[in-house]
């Protein structure tokens, strides 16, 4: 929540964060956390004086490389969301879920660090993931929605999690078919039952790609992109 970000900035980093075009590896100490890893990248051409939109990056499970928040930004978020020219924040997640009360403050710390270093435009800040990542994603926009104004999750689960708060805010759902891991179908129903509660909720479905086909996900995230900011203009 808002208030929780700013009450946060009391404990955000003392570093100031890099504004040249780029990204960026960094790293935190945060009371109760520990040490967090994590990558900022800059557009092409970013103003200090100009607001810019803020994409928090969520990456999957399955690797406990470091900067892994960083790779997943290189390889997938950053191709596939240029065309908002956001400055991009991924963490590398300090616990095993992304929804654990930790990783949960480590990320508000984070982004109440960028709002204080950057000049973001408050109304455009949208929370991307895959996999875990995605599950991260319903957890952080369903959790913090005065913060968050768009989401995307990427084959994500959403068992156990209250459609009551789901799809508050603009949110663009990419799932695959062929998803051998998180399956299809429950992703399908829950984007129909959400916009049957009239949520502004749009879903795509992919063919022919299994659930490590992540990289193929980026040109459905740039239609997932254009979306957004098309529901930013409103």
């Amino acid at each position: 929540m808002l208030a929780i970000v700013m009450w946060l900035l009391a404990f955000a980093t003392a570093t100031s964060l890099p504004t040249t075009r780029g990204l960026h590896r960094l790293e935190a100490d945060m009371p109760d956390v520990g040490r967090v890893r994590y990558a900022v990248s800059v557009p092409d051409g970013y103003d200090p004086g100009t607001p810019v939109p803020l994409v928090l990056v969520l990456h999957p499970g399955g690797h406990g490389v470091p900067y892994y928040g960083g790779e997943f930004t290189r390889r997938v978020a950053e191709p596939g969301l240029r065309q908002l020219k956001a400055i991009m924040l991924a963490p590398d997640c300090p616990t095993a879920s992304w929804s654990d009360a930790a990783a949960d403050k480590a990320v508000m710390t984070l982004i109440a660090d960028a709002m204080r270093e950057y000049k973001i435009d408050r109304k455009r800040v949208l929370v991307v993931g895959y996999s875990m990542g995605g599950r991260g994603t319903w957890h952080m926009a369903s959790q913090h929605q005065d913060l968050f104004t768009a989401a995307i999750p990427m084959a994500a689960s959403t068992r156990g999690l209250s459609i009551d708060q789901l799809g508050r805010q603009p949110t663009y759902i990419i799932h695959s078919r062929e998803d051998e891991v998180v399956p299809f179908e429950p992703a399908e129903e829950i984007a129909r039952d959400l916009k049957k509660l009239g949520r502004p909720v749009e879903f795509e479905a992919l063919d022919e790609l299994t659930h490590f086909d992540m990289v193929s996900y980026v040109d459905a995230l740039r239609d997932a992109g254009r979306w957004v900011a098309e529901r930013w203009k409103d």
